[in-house]
C-alpha cells in the first residue's frame, strides 16, 4: 500500500538517483544534493524542489475494489509531481557559470538515462508496493520557471523541470458490503393460463 508518505519517498528516490550518479564528479559530496527549496541552498550544489502536485485523472478510477469478504476500499489516487532541479555553484565568480552548466548537463544526462527510477532507490510504502516511477524531462517555458523565482530577491539560477509519474496514494475510504444469502424467485402467471 502506498501511504501519504509517497510524495517524500518519490522526492528522496530522485535525490538518491542523482547522488549515486553525480558524485564524486561533477559534485564532490553526496550531501550537496538535497531535497529543498532553491532559495535555501547555503551548502547545496544541486537542489530538488517539489513545486507542483497534480492528480492524474486520466488513470484514476473512483471505484472500489474488494479487500475482504465483506469490505471494499476506494482505489488509490495517482499523482504527477513536478520538481525544479537547480544548480548552485560554489566556484569562484569567473568559473561559476561553467560549473553550473556542468552540473545541469550531468543531471540531464543521468535523468535521460533513467526513464524509470530503479527500485533500489525506493523506500517505505513505495518499495513495499513495487511502484514504477517514470521520469520525464519536461519542456517548461522560461516564464514558468521564473515565476518560482519571483518570490525572492535572489538572482535566478540555471534550472530545469523533472516530471515524476506513477505516484499512488491509497485511500482510507472503505465500505462494508453484505453477501447475498437468500434469493427468492417468483414465477408470474400469464393471464388466462389454466392453473390446473
Amino acid at each position: 500500500m502506498a501511504d501519504y508518505t509517497a510524495l517524500v519517498e518519490a522526492g528522496n528516490a530522485l535525490v538518491e538517483l542523482l547522488r549515486d550518479n553525480l558524485t564524486p564528479e561533477p559534485i564532490g559530496n553526496r550531501e550537496a544534493i538535497a531535497l529543498c527549496s532553491p532559495h535555501e541552498s547555503e551548502n547545496n550544489q544541486l537542489t530538488v524542489f517539489l513545486y507542483q502536485v497534480e492528480e492524474d485523472t486520466r488513470v484514476t478510477a473512483s471505484s472500489y475494489y474488494q479487500v475482504g469478504q465483506d469490505l471494499q476500499r476506494m482505489r488509490p489516487s495517482r499523482y504527477n509531481l513536478r520538481f525544479l532541479v537547480t544548480a548552485h555553484s560554489k566556484a569562484p565568480d569567473q568559473m561559476k557559470e561553467a560549473d553550473q552548466y556542468r552540473m545541469v548537463g550531468a543531471a540531464l544526462q543521468v535523468l535521460k538515462d533513467h526513464p524509470t527510477i530503479d527500485p533500489v532507490y525506493l523506500s517505505g510504502s513505495m518499495a513495499e508496493q513495487g511502484a514504477v516511477i517514470h521520469v520525464v524531462l519536461e519542456k517548461t517555458s522560461q516564464d514558468q520557471i521564473l515565476k518560482i523565482w519571483n518570490n525572492t530577491s535572489k538572482p535566478y539560477k540555471l534550472s530545469f523541470v523533472v516530471l515524476l509519474t506513477g505516484i499512488e496514494i491509497d485511500s482510507r475510504r472503505e465500505r462494508k458490503v453484505s453477501r447475498v444469502t437468500d434469493v427468492t424467485i417468483a414465477v408470474k402467471e400469464k393471464p388466462g393460463e389454466d392453473k390446473r
